[in-house]
């Protein structure tokens, strides 16, 4: 489900440092993360999103939400704008 949010998404960010500027900068609608991502990659994102009300969704694979985000390598995080 979450990857077809994030194909059907208009605007998307990719990548973890990506992420967490779009969050500090209140432009992220909800945050799409990988569960086979190294946790200490995403400790920043699930914070600041939690701090700011932010929905996360997991998926299962980097490299599927790599190929959703119409990109050719694994994303560990990709958000979608508001």
């Amino acid at each position: 489900m979450s990857y077809e949010k994030v194909l059907q998404a208009k605007k998307i960010i990719i990548g973890t440092k990506q992420t967490v500027k779009a969050l500090r900068n209140q432009e992220v609608a909800e945050v799409i993360l990988a569960e086979d991502a190294d946790p200490k990659l995403l400790e920043d994102i699930v914070t600041i999103a939690s701090d700011l009300k932010v929905p996360i969704h997991y998926v299962d694979s980097m490299k599927k939400l790599g190929k959703a985000s119409r990109i050719d390598v694994k994303a560990a995080a990709v958000a979608i704008k508001k």
